[in-house]
């Protein structure tokens, strides 16, 4: 599910007590190493040397979006199409693409099995190499849509959901070969821009506001629509589960229950009760746990993180909090502390997916010490490196800077 870079305004909320790290724990600002600010219009590549994942920080300039990171680096959208690479060892820029496009960017996609980072400026849809750090290729986009709502790259292939038609409701659904960015086919669809798009199983799909459709990735065909009845005006997905929700774009009075729906034939699943409240942002892990965050319509400055269990489908556990940032890494939640919390804020907080934060022994909640990155001011992100590097980036908004930091 696509996220907002936005974190709460402070109100009226709880002492998460308990955990490991409170308001004693010595800051984090002292155990760090510095990088310059900003990277260089052009820089050749560097061969990966580094030794793993460090704790580290550096600024990067203003003209740099988000930032992801894989196992072996960090990669960052410069604006137009262009691409930067960080050492995980040290934060420093090991290489740079240049800018491809010109217009509005898209999101940032980075994909460790095909090596390649994706986005797009305006109408030109633009991929680098991962290994190389070289630009890999460029794209026109399919009916030369000025944006992409949504990139998504799965078994050596990038999928790109191109503008909707303005007073159509149809857009273009487009399918690359990431390794040189032929083109292998599209197909006119009608989605809702903001519902998202989900790829596995040999399947992309996407939902009209209502209706989710499924099609082969391979040839774009339809193979499978959802039953009458379900309404799903967004998709959530992650391992092998589907779910719908209500749209995080649009307030109301109610919101169509969370439902999870059977991959192959798009039919509804019992599927467990949830909180009424309007849904913000959600992730699933591989085996079937749902942390989705819900706030209510008319302030969703705050809300709360709730886990639901898929499979056998019952909520698990809630935490207040202040952000829809939240990542998975391995068997735990990754998210920031509320920025209500005095003895707790600004720091980065990892929950077990099945005790929740009352946990204990080894499943006990366990915090950061305390970084200028995760202030709420700062808006904060995460991004969490694949395989198990026990690091993870700290994006911060504000100030513009990165920090590599321990898994708590």
């Amino acid at each position: 599910m696509r996220r907002t870079w936005l974190a709460g305004v402070p109100l009226v909320g709880l002492i998460l007590a308990g955990c490991s790290g409170s308001g004693s724990t010595p800051s984090g600002e002292s155990i760090r190493t510095t990088v310059s600010a900003s990277a260089p219009s052009s820089v050749s590549p560097t061969p990966v040397t580094d030794s793993g994942w460090h704790a580290w920080t550096a600024s990067y300039p203003a003209e740099d979006g988000r930032c992801e990171a894989t196992a072996h680096q960090v990669v960052c959208r410069t604006g137009s199409g262009g691409f930067v690479g960080r050492s995980r060892s040290t934060g420093q820029v090991t290489w740079s693409v240049p800018p491809t496009g010109r217009g509005k960017d898209a999101e940032l996609v980075v994909d460790s099995a095909t090596e390649r980072a994706v986005t797009s400026s305006g109408a030109t849809l633009s991929a680098a190499n991962l290994r190389t750090g070289k630009a890999a290729w460029t794209r026109r986009l399919t009916d030369g849509s000025t944006v992409p709502v949504v990139i998504r790259v799965a078994d050596g292939t990038v999928y790109v959901l191109e503008t909707t038609t303005a007073g159509t409701g149809i857009s273009t659904l487009a399918a690359f070969r990431a390794s040189d960015g032929k083109p292998l086919w599209h197909r006119s669809a009608a989605v809702d821009p903001h519902g998202d798009m989900a790829v596995f199983g040999g399947r992309v799909y996407t939902t009209d506001g209502t209706t989710v459709t499924a099609r082969d990735t391979r040839t774009g065909a339809k193979v499978a629509t959802s039953a009458q009845g379900v309404e799903c005006p967004n998709l959530i997905s992650g391992g092998k589960f589907l779910v719908c929700t209500g749209s995080p774009y649009f307030a109301g009075d109610t919101f169509p229950p969370l439902q999870r729906l059977d991959p192959d034939t798009l039919r509804p699943l019992k599927t467990a009760e949830d909180t009424g409240d309007k849904p913000e942002r959600g992730v699933i892990s591989s085996d079937g746990v749902l942390v989705l965050y819900e706030a209510p319509a008319e302030d969703s400055s705050a809300g709360t993180w709730n886990a639901y269990d898929l499979v056998h489908p019952k909520r698990l556990w809630s935490y207040y909090d202040t952000t829809e940032e939240g990542e998975l890494a391995g068997d735990r939640f990754l998210t920031f502390t509320p920025v209500n919390d005095a003895a707790a804020r600004d720091r980065v907080i990892s929950i077990d997916l099945r005790a929740g934060p009352k946990g204990t022994g080894d499943a006990a909640p366990r915090m950061s010490p305390r970084y200028s990155q995760a202030r709420g001011g700062e808006y904060p992100r995460l991004a969490v490196p694949g395989g198990d590097p026990g690091h993870v980036l700290v994006q911060a908004g504000t100030h513009r800077s990165l920090r590599s930091v321990p898994l708590p």
